[in-house]
């Protein structure tokens, strides 16, 4: 169930702006959410994070949404990036009639994907590859727009954190039983995690959001493989492949080619990952101009009609950089 905003990172200078002077851009995901409201200009007029609305974890998503929103302030335009969006029709209904009852007539919600695309390319056509909780590419160019993967943990959603998790787990598993060679992965993780042999079982049975805990286990995979660890850097490695996959596939069907391609998501914070999926797509990415929040901010500015050109990214680029870190730090 995802918690309520937190205290400590909330803000909300209105500056004396007026409602049609201010747009919200929120990004969610199955671990955070973060919402900004942003000025004509891109000056950064509030902003707020709280944990992952994830419909598939219950119904606090709801009340938590609309305790952000009425944090923030009435707002002309909201765009929400949510999880699961356009995937379960159930839950799309739920999600436009959420986001209307808290926004009105002019609350869009889209596919958190979709917001993380329009903030790597700044509303330009590319490949863009995520990787978080879960997994995606998004892509448009001239076949059209094409989104690969996305899933959900059930499918695959190969390559993601949760993913990473349920693999390395498998892994303790087999060599703990001897099902494959014991190397010093499985007692590595475990002393990670803090856990004996025989109480990884319990642990995992026993974990209130099974999904987002286990995306966590990545990290502990990440550190491990930077310690030398050959099974864990083979098991990033394997990562890194189903991921350059989905950006190829993506490339392919929207005929954009792979030379103009970006990521998002914690995932792409691993160095092999990246590695291998740059030699996937044989080139370079290119960094995302903003951030997932960023994207959702431009839709918003773009359907209230502003003047959305290179200053307005840049000052917002730079807003949302320092917002965020500050709350990092605690500031």
């Amino acid at each position: 169930m995802a918690a309520a905003p937190e205290k400590a990172g909330l803000r909300c200078d209105t500056d004396g702006a007026s409602m049609m002077d201010r747009v919200l851009g929120l990004d969610s995901g199955g671990t955070k959410t973060q919402a900004v409201v942003v000025g004509p200009k891109g000056q950064i007029l509030g902003h707020q994070r709280c944990e992952g609305l994830d419909p598939t974890a219950g119904a606090g998503w709801e009340g938590a949404l609309a305790e952000l929103a009425a944090t923030l302030g009435p707002v002309s335009h909201a765009v929400l990036g949510l999880p699961c969006h356009g995937e379960i029709a159930t839950i799309s209904a739920r999600q436009l009639a959420v986001g209307r009852a808290v926004f009105g007539a002019r609350g869009r919600v889209v596919n958190d994907v979709a917001v993380a695309f329009a903030g790597a390319f700044a509303g330009g056509d590319g490949v863009l590859i995520l990787s978080g909780t879960g997994s995606m590419a998004w892509a448009r160019g001239p076949l059209g727009t094409h989104r690969v993967g996305g899933w959900g943990n059930v499918f695959g959603d190969e390559g993601s954190a949760a993913w990473i998790g349920r693999e390395a787990l498998a892994l303790v598993s087999m060599q703990l039983d001897g099902r494959v060679p014991r190397t010093g992965f499985a007692d590595g993780l475990l002393a990670r995690l803090g856990l004996g042999g025989d109480e990884v079982i319990g642990w995992v049975y026993g974990l209130a959001a099974p999904r987002a805990d286990i995306a966590a286990v990545a990290a502990h995979v990440s550190a491990l493989a930077q310690g030398g660890d050959t099974a864990a850097q083979h098991l990033l490695q394997r990562a890194g492949d189903s991921l350059g996959t989905l950006g190829q596939t993506a490339a392919r069907l929207s005929g954009t080619g792979p030379a103009r391609w970006s990521h998002a998501g914690g995932v792409f914070g691993d160095k092999t990952i990246t590695a291998t999926v740059t030699a996937a797509m044989g080139c370079a990415p290119q960094p995302p101009r903003l951030p997932p929040v960023g994207g959702a901010v431009l839709m918003a500015a773009t359907a209230a009609g502003w003047v959305v050109d290179d200053g307005f990214v840049q000052r917002l680029q730079g807003g949302i950089a320092e917002t965020f870190h500050k709350m990092t730090k605690g500031a």
